[in-house]
């Protein structure tokens, strides 16, 4: 048995023994508008880790394969430079903008993100709730659609797909009327995961993806992971298969031909891509590498920006998200050419540590770093930011930064 495994053991022994201890439900949980200990994401992210099971955490946290583009994602803000202007009047500072005609109060909106039970029982409409306090744009994964047509959800929401609803005429006209009906803004077509990834953390922990249907990682009185009969782990070595072909661009044409909705493209990384989107009548695309956790070796989506704003030509609102944790990160791609930048792992800490409260707070701490970066840098609204704020650098990957 090689070292490595034996450290797996020793960690899984640790996460039993403290799991069936007392001591995690002693974990230090902070008064949420405490700003000296839940001052920045990160500190949410600390806490969740230590609220939740490791098993669970590592679902959360992992990227795929090697995880070298999870680090990527927060490493290539390095290589970007901001070139602040000063004397400019920055006494009122306005971070609202709009989006296909919506108006945003801030250009942070949520992403999809799958599994929230296995963070928080009902997570889903946790994040949906959280969305709807800070008036931001929310992307669902679904399950919520009942709070959603009550009328006190959030204002913008889409709904998340990653074409299964697309397999027929019929069943996609299904789904595009049931939307059609419900007041939703548009369908978010995710197309970076036509296959399932290996994320290694949870292969190595034995997870049971179907467990965060459940809302628990089954532990029984000494800690130890309880299988089902019918349970299937995450496992390597199977080839990749799929029963039904998979949509194509030509899927995105049918798609666009039946209904007025807003059509989202998430997961392009290259120009080529962006402007098939454009052709084919999508309203906007998101640059994403689905948080690291599908294709490793892509590079970071701040990397792909530029290329896939200067694809767009104008013609659609590119938005985009992976790594981004500081108003800094957020001001960097708006200066590029984001329109609007998506989080997902940081309102997954907040959602984790206190639900909806944490979702908005998640929120408002962006915003508000942003708002306050913008001012030092002499920007006061989001029109005012412009390419020349930034400029890139040669730099290797080196060291490290927070996830």
């Amino acid at each position: 048995m090689g070292p490595s495994l034996h450290r797996r053991e020793a960690l899984r022994q640790f996460a039993a023994f403290l799991l069936a201890s007392p001591l995690l439900a002693a974990v230090d949980k902070p008064e949420l508008t405490n700003s000296t200990k839940l001052a920045n994401v990160f500190d949410f992210r600390d806490l969740a880790r230590d609220l939740i099971d490791p098993v669970a955490f590592d679902y959360m946290d992992e990227g795929g394969k090697d995880e070298v583009s999870l680090k990527e994602n927060r490493l290539a803000f390095r290589r970007i430079i901001l070139r602040p202007r000063f004397l400019t009047d920055v006494h009122k500072i306005d971070v609202s903008t709009e989006l296909l005609g919506s108006e945003m109060d801030s250009p942070v909106y949520l992403c999809p993100a799958g599994g929230k039970n296995c963070f928080r029982p009902g997570g889903e409409e946790e994040t949906a709730r959280g969305a709807a306090l800070a008036n931001s744009m929310y992307i669902s994964n679904g399950g919520v659609e009942d709070y959603l047509a009550s009328g006190e959800g959030p204002e913008h929401w889409w709904q998340y797909t990653t074409g299964g609803q697309f397999r027929t005429g019929d069943t996609m006209l299904d789904f595009v009327e049931r939307l059609e009906d419900s007041g939703c803004t548009g369908i978010c077509f995710t197309v970076d995961n036509m296959l399932v990834s290996h994320r290694e953390r949870s292969v190595h922990n034995g997870l049971v993806r179907t467990w965060c249907n459940l809302g628990e990682i089954p532990r029984d009185q000494d800690g130890n992971l309880v299988y089902k009969p019918n349970d299937s782990t995450w496992v390597t070595g199977e080839y990749p298969s799929r029963l039904f072909p998979t949509p194509t661009w030509e899927t995105v044409k049918q798609l666009r031909d039946m209904t007025d909705l807003k059509i989202m493209l998430k997961g392009l990384m290259i120009g080529e891509d962006v402007e098939k989107a454009v052709e084919v009548g999508a309203d906007t695309v998101v640059v994403s590498n689905h948080g690291a956790r599908q294709l490793d070796h892509t590079g970071s989506t701040i990397e792909a920006l530029p290329e896939c704003v200067e694809a767009a030509g104008g013609k659609i609102p590119v938005l985009v998200d992976g790594g981004f944790r500081r108003g800094t990160d957020i001001l960097k791609a708006l200066a590029i050419g984001a329109t609007a930048v998506g989080i997902a792992r940081p309102y997954l800490w907040g959602m984790t540590c206190y639900g909806r409260e944490g979702v908005a707070r998640v929120l408002e701490l962006l915003k508000t770093e942003l708002a306050l970066d913008m001012g030092m840098s002499g920007v006061a609204r989001i029109a005012d930011i412009h390419p020349s704020l930034v400029r890139w650098r040669n730099w290797s990957y080196e060291g490290g930064l927070q996830p």
